[in-house]
C-alpha cells in the first residue's frame, strides 16, 4: 500500500496506538476468523464461506478485498490441474497468531465463553495450538495424530515446545475421524472417548492409549 492510499484509508480512531491500528486491520466483523481460518494454508473462497456459515458471500468478498488491500492476505491461482484461486496469508498475515493466540486465550477466562457454541475445524485445531500444555506431554514427544472432520484433514505432532498442526491426510500414530464439537466435547469438555464412540460421532483407529491421553494435553486457563 503506498503513502497516499495508505492516508487515504478510512480511520476508526485517529489513534496512533498499535492497538488501534491493529481494530483497524483486522477488527471489522469476520475479518480475525478469516485469518484464524487461513492459518493451516490457503482456501479456496467456498471452503471459507463453509467453515464461517454465519457470513454472506458479499461481505465475505468485502472482508478479503480489505485483508489483501492491507497486506494481510493475498490471492493466488493453483497451477493446473486445479488451476482454482486461493485466499492465503502473507508472511506478515502469519506472524499474527501470537497475537490470536493470546487474544483467545485472555478471552477464555471469560464466563461467558460458551463451549457449546459451533467451531470450525481450524478454530478447534487453533485452539489447541493455544491451550497446549507442552509440560503434560513429555513423553509423548513424536508421537502424531491425525484428525478427520469432513473434508478437512489435519496432522499434529507433539513437540517440546508447541504442537505442530497442518492440513494433511497421511499415517499416524492416532487417529480421530469426528467433527470440531464433538471433538471440544471429549478434550475440553470432559466426554468420555467410549460415550462418544458409542453415540457414532467418534471414530479412533491406532494407539489407544495415545487416544486417551491427548484430551490431557490442552488445559483451559481458570475463569476470571
Amino acid at each position: 500500500m503506498t503513502q497516499t492510499e495508505n492516508s487515504s484509508r478510512s480511520r476508526w480512531y485517529d489513534d496512533a496506538c498499535g492497538t488501534a491500528l491493529a481494530l483497524e486491520l483486522v477488527g471489522e466483523r469476520w475479518s480475525l476468523l478469516i485469518v484464524r481460518e487461513l492459518m493451516f494454508g490457503g482456501r479456496r473462497f467456498g471452503e471459507l464461506k463453509a467453515a464461517l456459515p454465519g457470513i454472506s458471500a458479499n461481505i465475505l468478498t468485502q472482508r478479503l478485498e480489505g485483508l489483501e488491500a492491507s497486506k494481510i492476505v493475498a490471492r493466488r491461482k493453483l497451477p493446473p490441474p486445479a488451476s482454482v484461486q486461493i485466499y492465503e496469508l502473507t508472511p506478515w498475515g502469519y506472524e499474527s497468531e501470537p497475537a490470536i493466540q493470546e487474544l483467545g486465550r485472555w478471552a477464555v477466562r471469560s464466563h461467558d465463553h460458551d463451549v457449546t457454541l459451533p467451531l470450525s475445524a481450524a478454530s478447534i485445531m487453533m485452539s489447541f495450538r493455544t491451550m497446549y500444555a507442552r509440560e503434560r506431554a513429555r513423553e509423548l514427544i513424536g508421537r502424531t495424530v491425525c484428525f478427520v472432520m469432513g473434508p478437512e484433514h489435519f496432522v499434529a505432532t507433539l513437540k517440546s515446545d508447541e504442537i505442530a498442526i497442518r492440513r494433511a491426510d497421511e499415517a499416524c500414530d492416532v487417529r480421530f475421524e469426528t467433527d470440531p464439537m464433538t471433538l471440544a466435547s471429549v478434550v475440553y469438555g470432559g466426554r468420555p472417548l467410549a460415550d462418544a464412540e458409542a453415540a457414532g460421532v467418534l471414530a479412533i483407529s491406532g494407539d489407544r492409549a495415545l487416544a486417551e491421553r491427548y484430551p490431557s494435553l490442552f488445559v483451559l486457563p481458570e475463569k476470571i
